[in-house]
């Protein structure tokens, strides 16, 4: 079945219809501007071999530190990674986490009108909130211990205006990371004091009632000691009226949920730093009514919704002895807590019965860390470490309201310790071998080892070959084994998931302003844990039920200009299948194309910003087709055009292209449309 959400601008229902732009045509234009672009850049090339050793070493190469745990050139990661910087979310106009990763090569984003979930190189399991991916603040795990999910939508709870760059890092990193490294690490790296030195305001507006502030104040005093706090208020009224053909009957209002989709948020952040102390505190609250009726409720009930609220604090030491060993240690308290009402229609013939059902998680867990590094000579980068982390109060509720009745009321504690290391060995001038392993020890399952290596060739300057092979694993969550609130049901037999991945990537920096890469791939996943129905009893469960694979190619060409002029262009190719019966895999593009562009109209004064972003057909879980679709945003943002205020207008999806994304089981909807055009104005405004 294919459902779709429209607007509706007319007291009488009037459904607008979105016409969509030819994804086919749109695609091939796409192919023919990159080749194009390509084919320039080309001719406008120097050649590297005329260049001298002192123009060679002038070339930037970007660093990350997420990919070993210490700052290191991209092209001397073992991985591929990618870089989104404050700069990029400033002028594309980026609201949220999800919008940044969908930016991303090999990433894309669906959203049900309650959370973002994120897929990668053509993984997006139905059910799954992003638990295969390991999301970190300033190197802190943000995957909660009830869940393990990460918050990527408005519930994540730091905001992007606070972003100093995002480090996306493909592959296998359990050998540094434990569980949910599966796919890759997300390492945002945020605002030091220094970086604002300033008293900063935000506001801005946009479609659906849709406002946001924030105010933030960072310094860097004489004596050493930096501080940034920041704090900021969104609310959101959401459509106005959503129309779902599912429910369209004269009981169900015919179809139209008015007044079902607001969205608010607020969030705290602190970040304090004085010579080798750290500490970071940060706390959010979001809440978001859901208008699709999922799991049975009742239609068109603005009550049904979800409250998640995300805070820790974490102290960090770091220090450089003597001997030139670096001590880094980090102790960490988080919390989370959710909170869902469900409308649910018990009526009888006799008596009309509205019942609130009430969802309760709540985890609160301690983390410690210790990891000495030092280089040795010039052929060793020796890193090694411990962690341990306590689930101290793991507690799930789930009841009706009134009359009360309880079906869940289950609490836990589990804990988890691993031990770690890796060594970077040059061997050569050219010849690199970086090799790591982690041992994972859970007092529900016992124990778990996983490897990287990963051969660097450097067989010129600026250009690297990287060979990489790694295992990671997803251990079952508190959530998996033991919730059976109303209509789902425990299964404490679950095993972690394991992925094997073969990927070599090239990298190649052409000139002083132009960088290409490519990489191929191979992934095995066994023991997949899937969100099912059971047919015995029609209740939702856990299984290790699946095995997969993929096979997939990614193409990316970047080209920076002092002026401020940036383009990056890219492609992949994934191919996911089910191993035992050779099904493509739900929710899985096998193509997509990005286009990321920034212009200034006006040298540094004056920027126009353009995403362009092409997915192609997907798989629904009812297996229909939803359609491939191309989707352009534009951003206009000032730059010092007037003193201490920047002004950004943002257009998302421009075109108005009418598109969705693939349901879950918990709804009726086998598709849930997405919003068509929207707004955004921003205002910041900076007083020194």
């Amino acid at each position: 079945m294919g459902g779709h959400i429209e607007s509706l601008e007319s007291e009488e229902g009037t459904r607008h219809l979105r016409r969509p732009l030819n994804p086919g045509g749109c695609f091939v234009f796409f192919l023919w501007m990159v080749l194009l672009t390509a084919v320039s850049w080309a001719q406008k090339q120097p050649d590297l071999t005329d260049m001298s050793l002192e123009e060679l070493m002038k070339v930037e190469v970007d660093t990350v530190y997420g990919a070993s745990k210490y700052e290191q050139k991209v092209t001397e990661a073992p991985a591929s990674v990618s870089l989104v910087t404050a700069d990029d979310i400033k002028k594309f106009g980026y609201r949220t986490m999800a919008d940044i990763l969908q930016s991303v090569p090999g990433f894309y984003t669906t959203y049900d009108r309650n959370y973002s979930y994120l897929g990668v190189r053509g993984f997006a399991r139905p059910g799954d909130v992003n638990t295969r991916i390991l999301l970190l603040v300033d190197g802190h795990r943000m995957n909660d211990s009830l869940a393990e999910q990460a918050l990527i939508g408005t519930e994540f709870p730091v905001d992007v205006d606070l972003i100093e760059r995002v480090e996306v890092i493909r592959g296998p990193s359990s050998s540094l990371y434990g569980t949910n490294a599966f796919f890759g690490v997300i390492n945002v790296i945020t605002k030091k004091g220094r970086d604002l030195n300033a008293l900063e305001a935000s506001t801005d507006a946009g479609s659906f009632n849709s406002y946001r502030g924030r105010l933030s104040y960072g310094t860097k005093r004489q004596n050493g000691l930096e501080m940034l706090f920041s704090g900021t208020y969104y609310d959101s009224a959401g459509q106005e009226r959503l129309y779902f053909p599912e429910f369209d009957d004269p009981s169900t209002n015919n179809g139209i949920a008015v007044n079902c989709d607001g969205d608010r948020f607020e969030q705290f952040f602190t970040n304090l730093s004085y010579r080798d102390f750290s500490f970071q505190g940060v706390f959010s609250s979001r809440k978001k009514i859901v208008p699709t009726a999922p799991v049975g409720v009742i239609f068109n009930d603005p009550g049904t919704y979800t409250l998640d609220k995300r805070g820790y604090l974490n102290f960090g030491y770091e220090h450089v002895f003597k001997n030139r060993w670096k001590l880094v240690g980090r102790l960490s308290y988080d919390r989370y807590g959710y909170d869902g009402d469900w409308i649910y229609d018990y009526s009888t013939e006799d008596q009309p019965v509205r019942v609130i059902n009430r969802d309760e998680a709540r985890a609160n867990w301690a983390t410690g860390e210790l990891k000495l590094s030092r280089k040795l000579g010039d052929k060793h980068q020796l890193i090694g470490g411990v962690e341990y982390r306590d689930n101290f109060h793991l507690a799930g509720k789930n009841y009706d309201v009134n009359p009360f009745f309880s079906y869940l009321d289950e609490q836990s504690r589990t804990s988890v310790w691993g031990l770690y290391v890796q060594d970077e060995y040059v061997i050569t001038r050219h010849l690199t071998l970086n090799a790591g392993v982690r041992y994972d020890h859970y007092d529900t399952f016992g124990g778990t080892v996983h490897p990287r290596l990963g051969l660097i060739v450097v067989p010129r300057q600026q250009t690297a070959i990287k060979i990489l092979y790694g295992g990671a694993f997803r251990a079952p969550n508190a959530y998996e084994f033991m919730y059976s609130g109303f209509g789902y049901k425990a299964n404490p037999d679950l095993q972690p998931e394991g992925i094997k991945t073969v990927e070599v990537v090239l990298e190649h920096y052409l000139g002083k302003h132009y960088r290409f890469s490519t990489s191929g791939f191979y992934n095995r996943i066994n023991g997949l844990i899937n969100q099912e129905v059971d047919p015995a009893d029609g209740l939702f469960v856990f299984r290790n039920s699946q095995d997969a694979r993929a096979t997939g190619m990614e193409l990316e060409m970047e080209g920076k200009w002092k002026n401020g002029l940036q383009g990056q262009v890219s492609y992949s190719f994934q191919d996911s299948q089910i191993h035992q019966t050779g099904a493509d895999l739900t929710n899985s593009p096998k193509h997509m194309a990005k286009l990321n562009l920034k212009v200034p109209l006006i040298r540094e004064r004056l920027f126009a910003g353009l995403n362009l972003l092409y997915l192609s057909s997907r798989k629904t879980l009812a297996w229909n087709e939803i359609d491939g679709f191309v989707v352009p945003n534009l951003t206009l943002s000032t730059q010092k055009l007037l003193k201490g205020l920047d002004f950004s207008f943002s257009v998302y999806n421009f075109s108005n292209t009418r598109y969705g994304d693939p349901a879950s089981d918990e709804y009726r909807q086998d598709i849930i449309w997405q919003d068509g055009r929207a707004f955004r104005v921003k205002l910041v405004y900076v007083l020194k």
